[in-house]
């Protein structure tokens, strides 16, 4: 009966030690990040470009995005990152996109760091939810989610509103 007990102790021990030794998964506490997303398709400094035309209608179109992420609606005010990515017409129906981008912070707390986000976008919808799927520096291996909302639709040009939910 000593053999097992000294045999579950030890095992109990190495249990605790691979736990305190393994390092953590995110650095930062539980954040709330609150920016806005200026999508600009026109003009002489776009920041999305469509790069594929899908094969019927809109459905196909691919669009990659390098969007300024700043502390307000107006193009004035000061930036806080970039938004990198791509978003796709994946609905034949309905206009909804497939997301994926890296949301990048260049200023603040959480400079030098990027929070990843995927998801669907129906654009219809006031308010949409995208997935926090992971991230880098304070945000390594992240998780969440993202509600985001269209402020300003200046076709084809557009301001989003992102508050973004990310947990350790």
């Amino acid at each position: 009966m000593a053999y097992g007990g000294s045999l579950c102790s030890l095992l109990l021990a190495l249990l605790l030690a691979l736990l305190a030794a393994r390092p953590s998964a995110v650095s930062a506490a539980s954040a709330h990040l609150h920016f806005f997303m200026h999508d600009v398709l026109t003009g002489p400094a776009p920041t999305a470009v469509q790069v594929l035309n899908g094969p019927r209608g809109n459905f196909g179109d691919t669009i990659v995005i390098d969007d300024a992420l700043r502390e307000t609606s107006s193009a004035a005010s000061a930036g806080v990152g970039r938004a990198q990515g791509q978003y796709v017409w994946a609905s034949r129906g309905i206009p909804e996109l497939l997301v994926t981008m890296d949301v990048v912070l260049t200023s603040g707390t959480y400079a030098g760091s990027s929070v990843t986000v995927v998801g669907r976008d129906d654009i219809g919808a006031a308010v949409r939810e995208l997935s926090v799927v992971g991230g880098t520096g304070q945000f390594r291996m992240a998780k969440g989610y993202v509600l985001w909302k269209t402020v300003r639709l200046d076709h084809p040009n557009a301001v989003l509103e992102l508050d973004v939910f990310v947990n350790p």
